[in-house]
């Protein structure tokens, strides 16, 4: 076990590494930036003595060298349009899109799983085709689509939910979350609804997937003719057994939540990282965009790294496989 997590560990951190070398160099070929820090009538030589205290006069591989090191020091530079560290920016806008994240999770747990499993053991019924044919169209619709239906119907029409904003938040143990107050889950739901739609449809495929393949199983065969209750059954013999791939899914799926909400942050004016980066992509913030790049790389490699762990704790012939590899 022991040498399964070091060699997991050695492979997320040649990972990080890699990612750092494609982050670097990939935002070094977005633009100039040097020309959304001067002035529009700025001269050659302001412009030159700009180039030189940031650094951009020295040949690339010098400037990859001075990341890395900033970096081993927890320095991910200074925003150029906001004046902050980089990283702190990020974090200070970390709780809101972690919030909105866990908030959609939650709704693809709670509506995927059992609609997939109605789904699954019932394959021939009308809703359960009708469930089907819903997760198509949550795979197909395009999410600022969603969006912005979600708000002409529930903000516009019918005016029972705020479209824009995160609402009242309450500081605990230093983080602010908006989730302990009713106003707070009034502005969340729309937004946290959009980003859960392709998550639900995936939960309730594999669910489902799932469902009917244990269901063919001796030991739920067994059951029956034990004549144990269908509760049981699906509680018991079938659930207890489909949850760990659906978990294992759900843990990698948490880090897109995190990545790809941009377009929802955007939509629905939601104050977390994604917005920020878009606004930092216009404005061509290297530092900025290099800082939440890295910290989702960290964030996805690391929850790999737990739900390789865990799987491996719990499923034996996952972890002699690695031992053998």
């Amino acid at each position: 076990m022991i040498a399964f997590i070091i060699r997991r560990v050695g492979q997320a951190l040649a990972v990080i590494l890699v990612m750092t070398v494609l982050v670097f160099f990939g935002t070094h070929v977005i633009g100039d930036p040097v020309w959304m820090m001067v002035p529009g009538d700025a001269t050659q030589e302001q412009v030159e003595q700009v180039r030189r205290e940031f650094g951009f006069d020295q040949p690339a591989h010098r400037q990859f060298l001075a990341f890395l090191r900033d970096i081993a020091q927890g320095d991910f530079g200074r925003s150029y349009v906001h004046g902050g560290p980089a990283f702190a920016l990020i974090l200070e806008r970390m709780p809101a899109t972690l919030e909105l994240a866990f908030a959609a999770l939650l709704m693809a747990v709670v509506l995927g799983i059992p609609l997939g499993l109605y789904a699954g053991l019932n394959p021939e019924a009308a809703p359960a085709r009708a469930i089907m044919a819903g997760s198509i169209l949550g795979f197909s619709l395009p999410t600022f689509w969603v969006g912005l239906m979600l708000i002409m119907l529930f903000s516009v029409m019918l005016g029972w939910l705020p479209a824009t904003g995160r609402g009242p938040t309450v500081s605990v143990f230093g983080i602010e979350t908006s989730m302990l107050s009713l106003e707070g889950w009034r502005h969340l739901l729309l937004p946290a609804l959009n980003l859960a739609l392709l998550k639900v449809s995936l939960v309730i495929r594999l669910t489902r997937s799932g469902a009917r393949e244990a269901a063919l199983q001796d030991y739920v065969k067994f059951a029956r003719a034990k004549g144990l209750s269908r509760r049981r059954i699906v509680g018991v013999h079938i659930l207890k057994n489909i949850l760990i791939p659906i978990v294992t899914v759900l843990g990698l799926e948490f880090g897109s939540l995190v990545a790809f909400s941009v377009v929802t942050e955007t939509i629905f004016a939601w104050p977390g990282m994604g917005k920020l980066l878009l606004e930092a992509i216009q404005r061509l913030d290297r530092p900025l965009i290099v800082a939440y790049v890295m910290v989702v790389v960290m964030l996805f490699v690391t929850i790999n790294l737990i739900v390789d762990i865990l799987y491996s704790a719990l499923d034996p012939r996952v972890r002699l496989t690695g031992d053998t590899a």
